[in-house]
């Protein structure tokens, strides 16, 4: 089973939805998958679905599914890397009004670079990375929580950075 989840930000996410919906229906995609729609309003046809599920229900998802396919959000992909999930991110945009900002390419960036997970900012690419994802030989996640807030730390330093330096009035 695949799991598709989408987070809990109020912005949709219809494009994610609606490539994984058009796999399914093309054939592309054969086995069972579960969406966690949130605030999209794309109605999957193809797949099963539903808008949240609870805290219980979405860990019996993840521990069932063979792929997890997620947003760019920190929780779900450390949940699903440290179950060993084989797991495919493709960030909300803000060009398409799915967050306020871009700070989702960052971290599955450097997951991505960890080995960890496979990131796919470009929708129309899931098919091809979905294929890889299946026979990847991911690295096991090791917690190491002073590396890693030290990681999230310089990521989050980097982006406040940009953000103030393009938000500062000229001199």
């Amino acid at each position: 089973m695949i799991f598709v989840t989408v987070g809990s930000q109020k912005f949709p996410f219809n494009r994610l939805l609606k490539k994984v919906d058009q796999m399914v229906r093309d054939g592309a995609v054969t086995e069972e998958v579960c969406i966690q729609t949130g605030f999209s309003d794309y109605v999957p046809s193809h797949c099963r679905y539903q808008a949240f599920y609870d805290r219980t229900q979405f860990s019996e998802m993840l521990q069932a599914c063979t792929v997890l396919i997620t947003h760019g959000g920190a929780g779900t992909i450390i949940d699903a890397v440290k179950r060993g999930k084989k797991t495919i991110v493709v960030p909300r945009l803000s060009r398409y009004g799915e967050h306020v900002d871009d700070h989702q390419l960052e971290l599955p960036a450097r997951f991505h670079e960890m080995n960890l997970v496979c990131t796919c900012p470009d929708e129309n690419l899931l098919p091809d990375v979905l294929a890889v994802v299946r026979t990847h030989p991911f690295d096991t996640y090791q917690s190491n929580t002073e590396t890693f807030l030290a990681s999230v730390d310089d990521i989050l330093r980097s982006y406040l950075l940009d953000t103030v330096t393009d938000t500062a009035p000229a001199p």
